[in-house]
């Protein structure tokens, strides 16, 4: 991505636009590699939907839109071509600019260096894939994990089937145990609702987390329910790409051969997608929309965005279900809540407890819906 970005400033600058990107070149993001692999179980893939290389197979259909250099040599330094500081110095080299900073630290210890480099309650988590990452930090320094602001969670689904199960949402579903660590720490007793031990495990079990916290976490979910609300239509997408494409843009190009890939496939999985009507959903550009507009001015009422009626919500992750693993649990019974957390026959898994369960935040709606798709294309290609 960072590599097109570059192409498509390039371009501009050569054909006189404006080059944009402005908040990517003045604050250049951090990359560090995340895990490799989920906390339990084997790794599960969605290449069914975005292909074997998560953008649509363009590095196999269109292998000279890729660069050069592998994206290990930057993380990773070989002594193959050259010894570790002579990579470093052709990074810091200013003839050779880069748009983002690599860090040599894995991806959970570089959310807590950030977390203890800032103020508390200033930073914002955004999490739009499996919460491995976020799990693996929480466990290693949960109270430095608790100086953010919110963690922002693209991810299950409430009141809806799921995406990759009858009941699962994707993101949930391939780490199931990271999903329920984290967002047991919502919770006012957060041993309430973590995993259960799993015996069978041979890897390394994380540690559970103190008996006392300084606070809970905040966290916004984003599943499937509000997700599918947002969307970008073939037609739409077309009309503002063809023009940039024909122009010569690589950002065009690039983004028409993955969204080609991701609207085909809609029209091979589901009824009702064919044509420019089919529509897209904008799962993980929602959360980012919701971080960068979510502050309320001070003439501002309300920002738009609203949580359910309920929230927070004792929202639970399935762990180790045969066919539920993944599933986002809720209790729909009309049944009284109880402000003690005694061991009840009635109530197995305390979840009538106000002392107990998690505390979610779930996101229903957003400012406008309708307008989403095509003013964040506009804001892609101005």
């Amino acid at each position: 991505m960072f590599h097109t970005i570059e192409r498509e400033l390039e371009w501009r600058r050569e054909n006189g636009k404006p080059e944009g990107f402005d908040a990517l070149r003045a604050c250049k993001p951090t990359v560090a590699v995340g895990a490799s692999r989920p906390l339990e179980d084997e790794m599960r893939m969605a290449d069914y939907f975005h292909g074997r290389d998560g953008l649509g197979d363009i590095h196999f259909s269109h292998p000279h839109l890729t660069p050069e250099q592998t994206w290990e040599s930057l993380f990773f330094p070989s002594t193959k071509n050259g010894t570790a500081a002579d990579t470093a110095e052709v990074a810091l080299d200013p003839s050779h600019p880069s748009l983002f900073i690599t860090s040599k630290k894995p991806a959970h210890q570089e959310i807590l260096r950030i977390l203890k480099e800032n103020d508390p309650e200033t930073v914002t988590i955004v999490a739009v894939g499996p919460l491995t990452n976020l799990a693996l930090a929480a466990a290693e320094d949960p109270e430095t994990f608790l100086r953010a602001k919110e963690v922002v969670v693209m991810g299950g689904a409430i009141d809806i089937p799921g995406n990759v199960t009858p009941t699962a949402e994707f993101n949930a579903y391939a780490d199931a145990a990271a999903a329920a660590r984290v967002f047991a720490l919502t919770s006012l007793r957060p041993a309430s609702t973590m995993p259960p031990t799993n015996p069978s495990l041979t890897t390394h079990q994380l540690p559970a987390y103190p008996a006392q916290l300084s606070k809970q976490l905040t966290l916004k979910l984003f599943p499937l329910d509000i997700t599918h609300q947002h969307t970008l239509t073939r037609g739409q997408f077309r009309a503002k790409i063809a023009p940039m494409t024909t122009a010569g843009s690589p950002l065009a190009e690039w983004l028409s051969i993955i969204l080609g890939h991701s609207f085909a496939t809609l029209d091979a999985l589901h009824p009702g997608h064919d044509g420019d009507k089919a529509a897209l959903s904008l799962h993980d550009p929602l959360c980012v929309w919701y971080a960068l507009t979510n502050e309320v001015s001070p003439t501002q009422q309300q920002s738009g965005w609203q949580p359910s009626a309920g929230s927070p919500e004792d929202i639970r992750v399935e762990t180790t279900g045969q066919w539920t693993r993944g599933m986002c649990v809720v209790d729909r019974r009309n049944r009284k809540r109880r402000d003690d957390d005694l061991v009840s026959i009635s109530d197995n898994g305390h979840w009538l407890s106000n002392l107990s369960g998690n505390r979610v935040q779930r996101m229903v709606s957003s400012p406008d819906a309708e307008v989403f798709g095509g003013d964040m294309l506009d804001r892609i290609f101005g």
